[in-house]
């Protein structure tokens, strides 16, 4: 199958990424992956495994950990999601994403194995398999895996971790009825296998105890074992003294925006010191978080006006875009807000999160999905928080309304969704 079947096949597929689901974690099951990888010869069981779950900070978590693993001289997979502009852009080796060819042959290599058993396969399972396929294909030594959803009854999750990384527990994928934050926690905490080692960046006691109590080998905690220390602002990210599980590390460089990046950063550390079980040179760790890149985390995307870019799509995340700004950046000029959201999220929460009502003007648009929100929904949930709104339709047409009120010493930050991201780097790109 070559790149264009490739997508055409996916395109029939159903896909919970981009279309209103009915059902929560009750209707959820693991069966149709675990039978798939079964009948591709578990593919998984090839190499060992980081896998990562959390409401924020995995996608950040995920690739410093692989950088620092590759800078550790493995050859190592990764697995992050959603994508923004391709979805060559979630499997990678050592950094490069997988090639179109490479991809479209390892979605066939998937789709004829779903075939013969007369399966449906999901978006998000054909995918992850073809992600699971590839690294065996190429002989990785350690896949990090993102989980796409919650985690015991993700896709991801017919892997057996050597190492499970929890990153911290917020609302997002869940009503915010009752004990939300516990049933939460119960669901990531499916990851954890009885032969691996947990680190957990939650901070909670009464979460963190639900994880403490999922059978696993050895538990490393945020405060306890790892955490960061004289955190202050440097030129290109942020400066902390990193202790880990195994030592100390001094002056490390976190070359990202934003000071919640220093908890990713050290998150990462430590799973990977975990992995080794052993500490890591100041000079690996150095060079991995001096060059990682994350893109669509506060990603700098053009200058007069500053653009960023920031998939923020919970209020948690919000909260730390806004903070980011802030703090890194300080802005002199106006800011204008270009958002859309998808269906499921908790839009004012978002938005106040976003600081929207300190806006000189927000653009809403209609996130590019099924799921999308209409623009007017979300420009009624903005004027309703005192912000100066206003419906725009799609991204393109929001962002070239910040530009064309925006002076070169404002600042235009586009957020709310991946969606909206990924729409809005084809539209910068082609202009």
């Amino acid at each position: 199958m070559d790149y264009g079947a490739a997508l055409d096949h996916l395109e029939t597929l159903i896909n919970y990424e981009v279309r209103p689901r009915a059902g929560r974690v009750a209707g959820l099951s693991l069966e149709s992956a675990q039978r798939l990888t079964a009948e591709m010869g578990d593919p998984q069981r090839c190499y060992r495994v980081v896998h990562v779950t959390g409401t924020n900070g995995k996608g950040s978590t995920v690739r410093v950990t692989a950088r620092l693993l590759q800078e550790m001289g493995l050859r190592v997979g990764a697995y992050t999601s959603p994508h923004l502009v391709a979805p060559t852009e979630r499997i990678s080796v050592n950094s490069e994403p997988i090639d179109p060819e490479a991809f479209g042959a390892a979605i066939g290599d998937v789709a004829r194995f779903t075939h013969h058993l007369r399966m449906r396969a999901t978006w998000f399972e054909t995918v992850t398999a073809a992600a699971l396929q590839h690294f065996a294909d190429v002989a990785v030594d350690v896949a990090v895996v993102e989980v796409g959803m919650l985690g015991r009854f993700d896709a991801t999750n017919v892997v057996d971790a050597q190492v499970a990384t929890i990153t911290n527990v917020g609302m997002d994928h869940t009503d915010g009825v009752g004990d939300w934050r516990l049933a939460v926690a119960s669901e990531k905490a499916g990851i954890i296998k009885p032969t691996s080692t947990v680190v957990c960046g939650e901070s909670d006691p009464d979460t963190r105890d639900v994880f403490r109590a999922e059978p696993h080998a050895a538990m490393f905690e945020r405060g306890r074992d790892f955490r960061t220390e004289r955190e202050r602002l440097a030129v290109g990210g942020w400066l902390a003294d990193l202790h880990t599980p195994y030592g100390r590390h001094s002056d490390v460089l976190v070359s990202l925006h934003g000071r919640h990046q220093l908890d990713n950063a050290s998150l990462a550390v430590a799973t990977a010191e975990a992995f080794f079980e052993s500490q890591l040179s100041d000079e690996v760790i150095g060079e991995a978080l001096a060059n990682v890149k994350v893109p669509g985390r506060f990603e700098i995307a053009g200058r007069e006006p500053l653009i960023v870019l920031d998939g923020a799509h919970n209020p948690d995340g919000a909260r730390a875009a806004a903070e980011t700004l802030n703090e890194d950046l300080a802005p002199s000029g106006r800011r204008f807000l270009v958002v859309g959201m998808q269906s499921g999220r908790d839009v004012a929460g978002v938005l106040q999160g976003l600081e929207a009502d300190r806006c000189e003007r927000v653009l809403c648009c209609t996130a590019p999905t099924a799921r999308g929100i209409p623009a007017a929904e979300v420009a009624s949930a903005a004027a309703s928080i005192g912000a100066a709104a206003e419906a725009t339709g799609d991204v393109e047409a929001a962002l070239d309304r910040a530009l064309e009120l925006a002076d070169a010493d404002d600042v235009v930050i586009v957020t709310g969704s991946f969606t909206v991201v990924g729409a809005a780097k084809v539209a910068l790109n082609a202009s």
